[in-house]
């Protein structure tokens, strides 16, 4: 729902207010697509909150997990006004104090998600290399702390939203919600034009390596040195841990691709066709909610069998979910030694 540093869509002209057709239909496709996206969201990540906040003991995985969907439901919460601005062709009617924080609070959602899916994949990693480490070491005080860790740093991160996001009168009575990485009025000056460019690109380097690159290299790392191992130990390959780490790893590669990719292309924006930012643009909004809203979903289901979903209950699904299939068991720790079962969902 970023819109980079100029509006999308443009518009045919410097005075005209009238948006291209291939745009106005991305636009309704992008708010038609978002509508279910959200309910299906706030119901499912809504129960799922509510089962692992207050149905499940409180371990390192579910901590993990209690936080990965909290920052899901965050971003979940927000796509109606992005819905209201899509349907008005991106006219931004809730101020500029929305423009900052609603734009500061998805990049804090996406972050803290993106960090989230690397510690609970290194989580993994450690649990089958070092079990004795994580015997000694891994408990819920010190998995707590790590996760206030992740979100001061996703806070600290996207804090340029509420430096360079601002709202801007086009058309005449049109508004934008924009990034002005100048914090200049002057938006047609060369000298201004060459240095926002520059504070984008910058911005979108850091966002890409720490939000997409390096988590995804950790991620898909981590899950093929325990991939190895299980087949070191000739434990099952095709089954439960299987599908869940080639879903972690597939689902976060589709959902997150095409959001940097768009970005990416924002910065060639006159160099790409309309059409072709139109359509990347419906494919990226469409992701992105898509795997704030199902992943959980997608973890809980994964493994089962259609049928069996409906005849399992929720708070039983949501447990088979941190149930290992590995054939050995790690301890969880809250303060004291417990004795729970290697989680690998």
């Amino acid at each position: 729902m970023d819109q980079g540093n100029t509006t999308l869509p443009p518009t045919t002209g410097t005075n005209s207010s009238q948006t291209p057709p291939s745009v106005s239909a991305a636009l309704l496709v992008s708010a038609v697509l978002l509508f279910p996206t959200f309910l299906v969201g706030v119901v499912g990540n809504g129960l799922y909150l509510w089962v692992l906040g207050l149905k499940m003991r409180r371990t390192v995985t579910t901590l993990w997990f209690l936080s990965l969907v909290s920052s899901y439901l965050l971003l979940t919460l927000l796509i109606p006004f992005f819905i209201v601005s899509l349907l008005m062709g991106l006219h931004w009617v809730f101020g500029m104090a929305m423009c900052k924080l609603l734009n500061t609070c998805i990049s804090v959602g996406m972050f803290t998600s993106v960090f989230l899916l690397t510690l609970i994949s290194l989580d993994r990693y450690i649990l089958t290399h070092h079990p004795i480490w994580s015997r000694n070491h891994r408990t819920v005080p010190r998995a707590g702390k790590l996760v206030v860790g992740v979100w001061l740093a996703s806070f600290c991160l996207s804090t340029p939203y509420l430096a360079f996001r601002e709202t801007q009168v086009v058309d005449g009575d049109r508004i934008i919600c924009i990034n002005n990485y100048t914090l200049s009025r002057d938006w047609n000056g060369a000298e201004m034009e060459d240095l926002g460019r520059r504070v984008h690109l910058t911005i979108f380097m850091v966002r890409f390596l720490l939000g997409f690159l390096l988590p995804f290299c950790t991620i898909a790392g981590c899950y093929v040195c325990i991939g190895l191992k299980m087949k070191e130990k000739k434990l099952a390959w095709v089954g439960k841990p299987f599908k869940v780490m080639v879903t972690a790893v597939v689902s976060f590669f589709l959902g997150w691709l095409p959001y940097h990719l768009y970005h990416g292309l924002k910065l060639y924006k006159k160099e790409v066709p309309e059409s072709v930012m139109g359509a990347l643009f419906v494919i990226y909004i469409f992701t992105s909610c898509f795997n704030a809203c199902f992943t959980p979903i997608l973890y809980l289901f994964v493994g089962e069998k259609f049928w069996q979903v409906f005849r399992t209950s929720l708070l039983t699904l949501v447990k088979a979910a941190f149930v290992d299939d590995l054939g050995s068991s790690a301890p969880e720790y809250s303060g004291r030694q417990e004795n729970t079962k290697q989680e690998m969902a």
